[in-house]
């Protein structure tokens, strides 16, 4: 079996899959932009070839590596970046090499969140009202339909990125005042938390793993207000965000894929509210913590799946297990030496994150489980509390 994996080596754990595709028996083929020699050594022993472009952004480039791997080693039975930059890329070598997969007619109803709304709705899922505009006088037409606050982000996006909450008509004329060229989606603000519904479907589109993500902030948020932010995982799934997730995974045609979707529990209602879905794992360590919580490599799942293997997994979630950040300007009341003396058990990693990440997760992040809730919740106010 033959599987191209686009840039293998970032982030950093996604190494993993392609180590444990290797042991699996499946020839892993990486194609990327970075030096051979900048690869980590667990990378090349398990890559079975690396095909250096120069550009992961010059798509003949690509094509012309994926044709290579072709003419060495046959068909191509998978293609996959587990990220959400290349998901177009991964789409369209899938649909010129006839790989499976989702393929270019599939990528607008992962990639665009007005497409994604449509299948929300058809799924019986809650949206918030709002759509793409086109031009000044058609937003200040929305504007007036859907009442101030209201969001504004790309159609086509990631994360927080180019995210307005938009107040008052002096917002939104500096919004335009930017001259922004690609296309955006103007919702109404919905007031709520962010719960995930996240997991692993199997070829016939069956969710064989699950899990949740809480947040104790927005991302909008975060990034607006510089703030320190954690997410866990908890040691259960509430029923209705089961229900829900199931519906949209059936709903997008989700095989052989990994997913996380967002949605908000709404303030005022308890109801739930299709936010987006992201066709791949969730950010940051996630799929790390998702090993933590359930004492299990979600990494050797994906592996057996793509293998054709026998699936029997567990899901005790013995554990919670959370990510909590800082940033490096903040005066706190512990240092990271005296956290790990403190929590020895419990703190399992303390990291410095790159700076592309680090107005999201802070620059350092601290990865903890415990089974119990109380101790987290401590552990969490202990990394977080400040002198001032």
């Amino acid at each position: 079996m033959n599987y191209i994996f686009i840039s293998p080596h970032f982030p950093t754990n996604f190494e993993n899959f392609v180590i444990r595709l290797n042991e699996k028996g499946i020839r892993v083929l990486g194609i990327a932009d970075e030096p051979y020699q900048n690869l980590s050594e667990a990378l090349k022993a398990n890559l079975t070839e690396y095909y250096k472009v120069d550009n992961l952004e010059d798509y003949d480039e690509v094509l012309r590596a994926c044709g290579y791997f072709t003419h060495k080693y046959g068909k191509i039975d998978r293609i996959e970046s587990m990220n959400e930059h290349w998901l177009g890329l991964d789409a369209a070598l899938r649909t010129d090499f006839n790989v499976f997969g989702f393929n270019n007619d599939d990528i607008a109803q992962v990639k665009r969140k007005s497409r994604m709304k449509e299948i929300f709705r058809k799924a019986g899922i809650p949206v918030a009202r709002g759509r793409v505009f086109h031009g000044y006088e058609d937003a200040i037409s929305l504007v007036a339909e859907l009442g101030y606050p209201v969001c504004i982000k790309p159609d086509i996006g990631v994360g927080a990125g180019d995210t307005y909450r938009i107040t008052n008509q002096e917002d939104l004329d500096r919004f335009f005042s930017v001259g922004y060229q690609e296309d955006f989606i103007m919702e109404e603000f919905v007031y709520g938390d962010i719960v995930t519904y996240d997991g692993l479907s199997d070829r016939d589109g069956n969710t064989i793993f699950s899990s949740t993500l809480a947040y104790n902030i927005a991302v909008l948020d975060i990034v607006e207000q510089n703030a320190d932010m954690y997410y866990c995982i908890p040691r259960s799934i509430e029923e209705d965000i089961v229900e829900a997730g199931e519906k949209i995974v059936k709903a997008f045609g989700l095989k052989e894929r990994f997913f996380h979707i967002e949605l908000f529990r709404e303030f005022e209602t308890g109801r739930l509210i299709a936010l987006e879905i992201n066709c791949r794992v969730p950010g940051g360590k996630t799929t790390d913590m998702f090993n933590y919580a359930n004492d299990f490599d979600v990494y050797a799942l994906y592996a057996d799946l793509v293998a054709g293997r026998d699936i029997d997994i567990v899901q005790d979630r013995p554990y919670f297990c959370c990510y909590a950040s800082r940033k490096a300007f903040r005066d706190y009341v512990y240092t990271n030496e005296q956290l790990w003396e403190m929590y020895p058990q419990e703190l399992i990693s303390i990291e410095s994150i790159p700076g592309v990440f680090a107005a999201v997760m802070g620059d350092y992040g601290f990865l903890l489980r415990t089974p119990h809730e109380e101790t987290m919740n401590q552990i969490i106010s202990d990394i977080s509390q400040t002198r001032s």
